[in-house]
């Protein structure tokens, strides 16, 4: 007669009742696992319950979407990147327009950080439409390659790595919507996931390239490369904090360099932009992953909770890509709960696409928990 926890063995890795080294939870006391489960689940109910408020204002990939594909429209923000990347395959000069066009259909300009970077719309200038297109494909390629490749080098990853890579192009197809091409949280959102899967502790130059020019697209990968910065400090590897911390000064002297450009054409008559230090809770963080993935086709009241398990699956994988992840997306999570209004929901864009690769070692962080609370 087969043993009764054959089916737990096979879902969390282990055998003949030895927990596996990439197991987190497998042997946390009784009372922390306890505590931990018990916030889990209160989070859990909490997620169920949370509305996750659109905003005013909300681009198709919010909408209804029978109503988005029998009547599709441009949003005014979709429809400004357009215009913004016209005027500059036509000749002109990024700076030397930005200012009034944003001005002309009631943009704020100030501070001068709500002019983004100009670097996403160069690119779609120069490449065009169809060549973004196939660098759309070749990135998320690229991307799936990566993370196979790491998953197999990571402890417990290659026991995992069919289903994580499954779930890794479920949510990542959303950057060959073009659509959303002139996103640019969409494409620095796709280029953390590939620098993240091609990021090894000791072997980070492929990941700073990748990361570099993420940063340039928008600046709200500089969490990411703080991250990575910390880790390898904390880690006693000198060079790679060095070079992260390189790219951080380089970043600081581009921003630097955009708004000196943009400061003669700002006018103190023009109106401050409303702050983006909102406090929305856990409305934020949910509603900024659902609203900017393919979790916004289902009822919010189940996807709300998968944004969560995710998280508690790359916390239960003992190793450096579940360390990573697991600071990475709470990090995300809560910069989410406190800044950022509801129409700002496409930052969720930025961790969107790698997220849930964390689902493919839940079963093994919730059967492990499960059995310390129990004292197993």
């Amino acid at each position: 007669m087969g043993s009764d926890n054959a089916g737990v063995d096979r879902l969390t890795g282990t055998g003949a009742g030895d927990a596996p080294r990439w197991d987190r939870f497998a042997r946390w006391g009784r009372w922390p696992a306890r505590a931990l489960l018990a916030l889990v689940a209160a989070l859990l109910l909490l997620a169920a319950l949370t509305p996750l408020d659109r905003g005013h204002t909300v681009p198709p990939v919010a909408r209804d979407t029978h109503t988005a594909l029998i009547q599709p429209t441009r949003d005014d923000d979709l429809a400004f990147y357009d215009r913004v990347i016209e005027r500059i395959a036509g000749g002109e000069s990024y700076y030397d327009f930005i200012v009034e066009e944003q001005r002309a259909r009631d943009y704020p300009v100030r501070p001068g950080i709500t002019v983004r970077l100009p670097t996403l719309a160069y690119l779609h200038a120069i490449l065009g439409e169809s060549w973004m297109t196939a660098l759309a494909a070749v990135l998320l390629a690229a991307t799936l390659a990566a993370w196979w490749r790491r998953l197999g080098d990571e402890p417990g990853g290659e026991r995992h790595r069919l289903v994580a890579i499954a779930l890794l192009a479920a949510s990542a197809t959303l950057g060959l919507n073009r659509w959303f091409f002139v996103l640019h949280e969409l494409w620095a959102g796709m280029l953390i996931a590939l620098a993240f899967g091609l990021h090894r502790p000791g072997r980070w130059g492929w990941a700073l390239a990748v990361t570099a020019l993420a940063l340039a697209i928008r600046e709200h990968v500089l969490p990411f490369v703080l991250l990575l910065a910390a880790m390898a400090a904390w880690r006693r590897d000198w060079t790679e904090a060095a070079a992260w911390a390189g790219l951080v000064l380089l970043f600081l002297v581009g921003i630097g360099a955009h708004l000196a450009l943009l400061s003669s054409q700002i006018l103190a008559s023009d109106p401050q932009g409303p702050g983006w230090l909102a406090l929305r809770g856990l409305a934020g963080w949910l509603g900024n992953v659902v609203l900017s993935s393919n979790l916004r086709f289902l009822p919010h009241g189940i996807a709300g909770p998968i944004v969560l398990l995710a998280l508690l699956g790359w916390a239960g994988w003992k190793s450096a890509a579940g360390t990573t992840g697991t600071l990475l997306y709470l990090g995300y999570g809560i910069a989410f709960m406190l800044a950022g209004r509801a129409n700002n929901f496409y930052w969720g864009a930025v961790v969107a696409p790698a997220i849930f690769v964390g689902l493919a070692f839940l079963p093994m962080a919730g059967v492990s928990l499960l059995r310390a609370a129990r004292g197993r």
